[in-house]
């Protein structure tokens, strides 16, 4: 491996851990309390891990970052669906462009959305209560407006930083 492969490397691992703190952070302790867990913004971070990393260092910030916050604030059972959610989360967004905030990354927001509903709803509903139930799986989608309002965050996070850091030209420079 070359001088430049090595430090572009080290510097990618830097950034993935950066964005794995900031994760962790944004969803352990800047967070709302709900029925059945918190609301946060942390996903915002993951859309912008994925919008400058390429795609296995973004999955590894999204899911070190989320785990962690999982795990170290009470609530571990819910660490295999986010491992599982975070990671997809990142595959709709793309780091391809000089921009962050691209049509392409906007739009992923949509089908962030619905995974992160539909898999900690269907994970609450079927995993966390301990076998199949309807009634159960129904309960969980309760929590969608939480969900929602979760990505709404995120969205604001996500989009108000992108655009600062399209302002400053920083993938242009190659500074990440």
């Amino acid at each position: 491996m070359t001088r430049t492969a090595q430090t572009d490397k080290i510097k990618k691992m830097v950034v993935t851990s950066l964005f794995a703190a900031l994760i962790f952070v944004f969803t352990a302790y800047i967070h709302v309390p709900t029925g059945a867990g918190y609301t946060h913004a942390g996903d915002g971070l993951i859309y912008l891990a994925a919008s400058v990393l390429p795609l296995p260092y973004a999955v590894a910030a999204g899911v070190i970052g989320g785990a962690l916050a999982d795990g170290l604030s009470g609530f571990p059972i819910w660490i295999p669906a986010t491992i599982v959610i975070k990671a997809i989360t990142a595959l709709f967004f793309t780091n391809r462009s000089d921009k962050i905030i691209t049509k392409r990354n906007l739009l992923g927001i949509i089908p962030s959305l619905i995974v992160c509903v539909v898999g900690y709803s269907l994970y609450e509903g079927v995993v966390i209560t301990k076998g199949f139930s309807t009634a159960a799986i129904i309960a969980a989608f309760g929590q969608t407006p939480a969900y929602c309002i979760q990505i709404a965050a995120s969205t604001v996070l996500y989009v108000v930083t992108g655009l600062a850091l399209d302002r400053s030209g920083i993938k242009k420079s190659h500074l990440i």
